[in-house]
């Protein structure tokens, strides 16, 4: 396939196309023409890569990955790498987690407290000094327009 239709079919750029081959991460043949032909696991490959780079690992890393996933073999020293790199995005998960459920918390107690329309303004002296961080805020809670009441408590 061209690489716009592998583009398509992926959900990516021509460019993130180019920029993956020229990382070593995807492999093309070529037209007479010159133009870049794609083998029809091309599609899944490029997915893959596209969930690696959201996981934050860099092209180096991945490029390592790879062939782990094409031959389902991989040396002592590949494997570690992959195990390394799975406990760092669980490590990433984890804190995700922990700032969703932070978030929660003051959602749940701005619910408690009443939701102000936009434009109304807490009394000056309630929630902290002109929008800024309260005490509650710098261990977590959210200050300014989530300030609501009485200084923020920690979450």
């Amino acid at each position: 396939m061209k690489i716009g239709e592998l583009a398509k079919r992926a959900g990516v750029s021509v460019r993130s196309l180019r920029y993956y081959e020229q990382q070593g991460l995807l492999d093309s043949d070529r037209t007479p023409g010159g133009q870049r032909v794609y083998a029809e696991d091309a599609v899944g490959r490029v997915r893959l890569i596209q969930l690696l780079y959201a996981a934050g690992l860099p092209s180096r890393t991945i490029l390592a990955l790879l062939p782990c996933v094409t031959t389902g073999h991989a040396t002592r020293g590949m494997y570690e790498k992959v195990r390394r790199e799975r406990a760092s995005i669980q490590e990433r998960i984890d804190e995700l987690t922990r700032a969703r459920d932070q978030l929660d918390d003051v959602m749940e107690q701005v619910r408690r407290a009443g939701i102000t329309e936009e434009g109304d303004h807490v009394a000056d002296g309630e929630g902290g000094a002109a929008g800024g961080v309260t005490a509650g805020a710098a261990q977590g809670a959210a200050a300014g327009p989530c300030a609501v009441g009485k200084a923020s408590t920690a979450v």
